[in-house]
């Protein structure tokens, strides 16, 4: 086994490690520190598959932003050193349960898929042609659906914090 095999299974392992206590963990706080470690393994990924202007956008992005504003609204609308009720049985049986079902459908399609080789030269991962291939005027500019996904989280993000907020105050 060679470094980079060894490399990627400790960086893999992070990854998924991180991203189940992250939904398992009934502390919200923690639950958010683990997306942070598991955001920070993916970046990890991108570095180590020579990929380093979408490793850099995914720590700025994700990690400075998402998962700080993230950490923000747990401090604005609850106690963060709370923990939250356990899950109702039921939930828990049927998450695991469509997890399942998931997996399936994914092995599945994998498994289908005839993957073939791509005809054309390979396009090096250079910033300009990142920029001309998200924001350029081709077929395939990429700046509209950004901008409606970025308005989205906004408006979900805002949306939580009114509801905490309006529930907080409801229930002194």
């Amino acid at each position: 086994m060679s470094g980079a095999n060894i490399i990627f299974y400790l960086l893999a392992a992070m990854i998924v490690v991180s991203a189940i206590a992250s939904v398992t963990t009934r502390q919200i706080f923690r639950s958010a520190i683990f997306l942070l470690f598991s955001l920070i393994g993916i970046a990890g990924i991108y570095f180590w598959l020579d990929y380093q202007f979408v490793a850099a956008v995914q720590i700025v992005v994700y990690v400075g932003g998402i998962v700080v504003l993230i950490i923000f609204s747990i401090f604005l609308t609850q106690s963060s050193g709370e923990k939250l009720p356990r899950p109702i049985e039921r939930r828990t049986v049927f998450s695991g349960l469509a997890t399942l079902l998931g997996l399936a459908l994914v092995l599945n399609l994998l498994l289908r898929y005839n993957f073939t080789a791509a005809s054309g030269a390979p396009t090096l991962p250079t910033v300009s042609t990142i920029g001309e291939q998200m924001l350029g005027v081709s077929k395939y500019g990429y700046a509209l659906p950004f901008e409606v996904v970025s308005i989205l989280l906004l408006a979900a993000m805002v949306g939580c914090i009114v509801i905490a907020m309006r529930t907080k105050t409801q229930n002194p």
